[in-house]
């Protein structure tokens, strides 16, 4: 109730819909179909986001050294993800490559914000506090800055979570897929998000949402085939080798269907994988699944009512002995039990999906989270981007800042054959 309050008092003290949401005009888009070369798809992505990189960079910097791993530790762990990244596609690795001659970065810094969610431990937050503080003093000797003060962080980025639903051709409103979500993470990264046009091995044209210097991550592709991510916490995180989750984004883009997507697991299963995380996926053939992923295997939870909803917990029976400790303040549970509810009202089209991924139910905790204003502004958790998709034809809308707050945007896509006008 106090969480409520708060809302509806910030909502009456800052009238205009985007004091919290940054720019509400549409991310930089960066265009790299027109390349000869998978390095100078990353050279061009490298030196268009440049700045954005840069800050993805800082950014994580500081997150790792909360962890007690410096940057230049973290590096070296990405590094050894080169091999695994080489087998599921040496274009990638060309790629990442060419993105760090681009923009002036390292190639292990930007290998190191592709393996961030492997570089994460389970528990997220180091026991050893003094381990943090060297963290920060080599980062700093590095010349990286320190964005945030301790003070500031110690109430923060303790529950950066994701909402989805997948919709069936069959529940859905269109007659055809939908793929929503809003993605919750630091507000300052909002400044580093960037929608990116490139193309998977087999010449598929794909748009994808992701933080400046890496791959992807929230996009679709010409074939109508959508894909989102929701990050889970399994207590073997990092524990071993395996497919990055934002390289297993990137390949998984080129498919065609949520059955070409199934295969592609399973042909992965054997390099497994480095950390958890659940990918839900929608088709042009009317077909949503969520993919779990962790380094104990991959797993498959189907829709129940032509409807697939996730949040931040493992849901599929094979992987609940993965779940690593949920803090207390986490409300994965509490919004999937929201989100259930919104899922009862079919037929669901995109007027549905946009109140779904606005739902401020439950305050600061809600499926669309406000940043709370007690919290350093530097710190603050929130939705940075609501992400809407339509599988046939292929359509992407993105709210650029907290959904509730601005509207939803038609993404301009440039390899499509129409431009969007479902509803």
């Amino acid at each position: 109730m106090v969480a409520m309050w708060a809302m509806w008092a910030l909502h009456a003290l800052y009238p205009n819909p985007h004091f919290l949401s940054g720019d509400p005009r549409m991310f930089p888009c960066i265009d790299t179909l027109g390349a000869a070369s998978a390095r100078e798809r990353g050279q061009i992505y490298g030196r268009e986001a440049q700045d954005r990189i840069h800050h993805s960079v800082v950014t994580y910097a500081r997150l790792f050294a909360a962890c007690g791993i410096d940057w230049a530790c973290a590096c070296e762990r990405a590094m050894r993800f080169e091999s695994v990244i080489a087998q599921v596609d040496a274009d990638l690795m060309a790629e990442l490559r060419g993105m760090a001659e681009g923009s002036g970065q390292s190639l292990g810094s930007l290998m190191a914000l592709n393996c961030r969610t492997e570089i994460l431990p389970p528990t997220f937050f180091s026991d050893e506090p003094q381990l943090a503080h060297a963290a920060l003093a080599a980062n700093r000797a590095a010349g990286l800055p320190d964005w945030l003060e301790q003070a500031a962080w110690d109430g923060a980025l303790k529950d950066g979570e994701c909402t989805a639903m997948g919709v069936t051709a069959a529940a859905s409103r269109t007659g055809q897929a939908w793929l929503a979500q809003n993605w919750d993470w630091m507000g300052r990264q909002r400044q580093a998000l960037v929608v990116l046009h490139t193309q998977g091995p087999s010449g598929q044209r794909i748009t994808t949402l992701t933080e400046a210097g890496m791959l992807a991550k929230i996009g679709i592709n010409r074939w109508g085939f959508a894909l989102g991510l929701n990050i889970l916490r399994s207590l073997h995180d990092g524990s071993r080798l395996g497919v990055p989750v934002h390289v297993l984004l990137r390949h998984l883009l080129d498919c065609r269907s949520v059955a070409h997507a199934r295969e592609r697991l399973q042909a992965l299963q054997e390099l497994g994988f480095g950390a958890a995380s659940n990918v839900p996926c929608a088709d042009a053939q009317g077909q949503v699944a969520c993919f779990e992923v962790s380094p104990a295997g991959w797993a498959e939870q189907p829709p129940t009512n032509g409807v697939v909803l996730h949040t931040n917990h493992f849901l599929c029976p094979s992987l609940l002995a993965e779940q690593a400790p949920m803090g207390p303040g986490l409300s994965s549970h509490s919004r999937l039990s929201t989100a259930r509810q919104h899922a009862l009202q079919t037929p669901i089209g995109q007027a549905e999906l946009e109140r779904f991924l606005r739902d401020e139910s439950d305050g600061f905790l809600s499926i669309c989270r406000s940043p709370d204003p007690s919290i350093a502004p530097e710190s603050r958790v929130e939705s940075v981007a609501g992400i809407l998709m339509h599988t046939q034809p292929p359509a992407m809308w993105v709210a650029c800042g907290v959904p509730s707050r601005v509207a939803f945007e038609a993404v301009p896509l440039p390899w499509a054959d129409q431009p969007a006008s479902v509803r």
